[in-house]
């Protein structure tokens, strides 16, 4: 059953309820990364494990995103200002307790690198929230995960 979020703004970012923040650096420039997160939507499975598939919906302003065990999401970008920011909220999901949902992507350059930070902000009822806080070393690792293979990805490209 599809379930619809509220829709909140880029502020919900600082305000949600729960939020996990997470950082590392990569040694692909911001470009790149940018790029393989805004523009290359069909390739995030590749990088990010738990991803089947992403797609661009309404004319770029939007995504489809499916998940590994079935999660789907209808997202709204909030953000793709090309100075590193990429930002989206969840409108509508079949997966049941959130009330909001918003995910930002920062890119900083670092010498020849990039910093990459990955915000996850949420709300729902106590039970949700419960379960995100202790899932949070899982997201935690998925992150890593994800940004050191689109990293190995983008390097490979480059190459």
């Amino acid at each position: 059953m599809a379930r619809r979020l509220s829709p909140v703004g880029l502020d919900f970012i600082e305000t949600a309820a729960l939020r996990h923040v997470f950082a590392r650096e990569v040694s692909a420039p911001p470009e790149a990364v940018y790029h393989a997160l805004v523009d290359d939507l069909a390739g995030w499975p590749a990088w990010f494990t738990a991803v089947t598939r992403c797609r661009p919906t309404d004319d770029g302003k939007g995504r489809e995103v499916r998940l590994k065990g079935g999660t789907r999401f209808r997202e709204t970008i909030l953000a793709a200002d090309g100075q590193g920011r990429y930002a989206y909220r969840v409108d509508v999901t079949n997966t049941p307790g959130p009330r909001a949902l918003v995910e930002e992507w920062r890119l900083t350059p670092v010498g020849t690198g990039t910093r990459v930070q990955w915000t996850f902000a949420a709300d729902g009822p106590p039970p949700f929230r419960l379960v995100l806080r202790l899932s949070r070393a899982g997201l935690g690792r998925a992150f890593r995960d994800a940004v050191t293979a689109l990293d190995r990805r983008l390097m490979a490209a480059a190459a």
